[in-house]
């Protein structure tokens, strides 16, 4: 982002500051006392005088300013936010070393503290969370209002020592508990599964470093061109880093927009395209997305899905997909703003809609979850424990998406036509996939 709009931007709050220094305006600055944006400076500085002189204790004025702050950003969307210096040199520090955590992607949602998904291998995962899950407290502390950065820091810690959430989730009658052991944070990004001889499993767990290149690995493992098709699973996956998302899709896709992002700020237009080079495999492609897929799994989906690469099965994903850019300010402090948007190659909005998969499995999945939920009732802990170890091997025969997946490969129909036989259809492709 250029240097004047964060100017400008720290230019607001010493307007503020100034305000309440200053209540009046002068005599020869009429203009500026009737304008709209004067007076709305004035209602702030007079809510603070009231605030500071009938609150029923003493508050500072850093206090009240950069409450004002985090509220006005918390009201723009849930990824935007008021870094505190603190709080901006630990993010600082985060990007460059290991740390013990749980291992969840987490979002607000409607203003309560969500799980978009559990990484697998991951204490949380271990733990039995799940995507959709409410963290309505941290340690017995109420998460009302808070902002993801705080719950990060919450639950974030020293590796062996614990944090207690407490969920509510559908199908819960009252809140339960989860204590969790943190753990530093590992995670194998493609792991893969024969589960039939000529049409294998690879699943994604996130999109991290050499994601791209662990991916070509096992394919070239099962065979390469010679597979006749190929199930890649972005199941639970919370999406990563933006440019292995661009490169999975471009061994794939071998020309045209894989994704763009556009914004308000120039700088923040950007369009990520195919590559000619490389290796581009053109066998058949079945994709699976569920509600717990974000971001960049998002961005793979939708551009293959636009293409008519590969056919999505499975529930809609989460529809996670804004840039966030970190502004630092002159007093140490910093802004995490929400800057752009990404877009599937025709245009089509990921933000809180997220991708509709082909093949939509919602209601088979919701009675078999139903039937499971019974079954699971009657199990003790230990029993949930070892059942959910013994889920990480993919059985065809009961993964119901997975069974689908295999049938629509070892049929004749490629994507276009299954789509014209069940009227699944996009938007024309745009101009700029040309």
């Amino acid at each position: 982002m250029p240097i004047g709009r964060t100017t400008r931007i720290a230019l607001v709050i010493l307007i503020v500051v100034g305000v309440w220094l200053f209540p009046y305006a002068p005599a020869g600055n009429q203009a500026l006392g009737k304008s709209p944006n004067y007076k709305q400076l004035r209602l702030f500085r007079q809510v603070m005088q009231i605030v500071q002189k009938n609150y029923v204790k003493e508050v500072t004025d850093k206090e009240l300013i950069q409450g004002a702050i985090n509220g006005m950003l918390q009201s723009l969307d849930p990824h935007s936010s008021y870094l505190t210096e603190d709080l901006f040199k630990e993010l600082q520090v985060e990007t460059k070393g290991e740390f013990g955590g749980l291992g969840i992607e987490i979002t607000l949602d409607g203003g309560v503290l969500t799980i978009v998904s559990p990484i697998e291998d991951t204490p949380a995962y271990r733990a039995g969370l799940e995507p959709g899950d409410k963290i309505v407290k941290i340690n017995g502390d109420t998460t009302k209002n808070i902002t993801l950065l705080k719950a990060v820091k919450k639950m974030r810690g020293p590796k062996g020592t614990k944090v207690t959430l407490t969920i509510m989730r559908h199908g819960f009658r009252k809140f339960k508990d989860f204590t969790i052991t943190r753990d530093i944070i590992h995670v194998r990004s493609v792991k893969k599964q024969l589960i039939d001889k000529e049409y294998p499993y690879i699943r994604i767990v996130n999109f991290q470093e050499s994601t791209d290149e662990d991916l070509a690995e096992a394919i070239k493992e099962f065979g390469g061109d010679k597979l006749k098709g190929l199930i890649i699973d972005l199941r639970n996956n919370p999406g990563g880093l933006l440019d292995q998302a661009v490169k999975v899709a471009n061994l794939f896709i071998d020309k045209g927009l894989i994704v763009y992002t556009d914004g308000r700020v120039k700088d923040q237009r950007m369009e990520f395209r195919a590559t000619r080079g490389g290796t581009h495999y053109k066998f058949k492609l079945a994709i699976l997305i569920n509600e717990g897929s974000a971001s960049a799994s998002e961005i793979v989906a939708g551009a293959m899905q636009d293409y008519d690469r590969a056919l999505i099965l499975g529930t809609k994903s989460f529809g996670k997909a804004s840039v966030q850019t970190i502004i630092p300010l002159e007093n140490g402090s910093g802004l995490r703003l929400t800057t752009a948007y990404y877009y599937t190659p025709k245009g089509r909005h990921i933000q809180k809609k997220g991708i509709e998969p082909d093949v939509d499995l919602k209601s088979e999945l919701e009675k078999q979850q139903e039937e499971e939920l019974k079954k699971e009732s009657k199990k003790s802990e230990k029993e949930k424990r070892e059942s959910r170890f013994r889920q990480r091997k993919i059985d065809p025969q009961k993964d119901l998406v997975v069974k689908d997946a295999l049938r629509w490969l070892k049929s004749k129909k490629t994507v276009r036509e299954f789509k014209l036989e069940h009227k699944k259809s996009l938007p024309d492709t745009a101009w700029y996939m040309k």
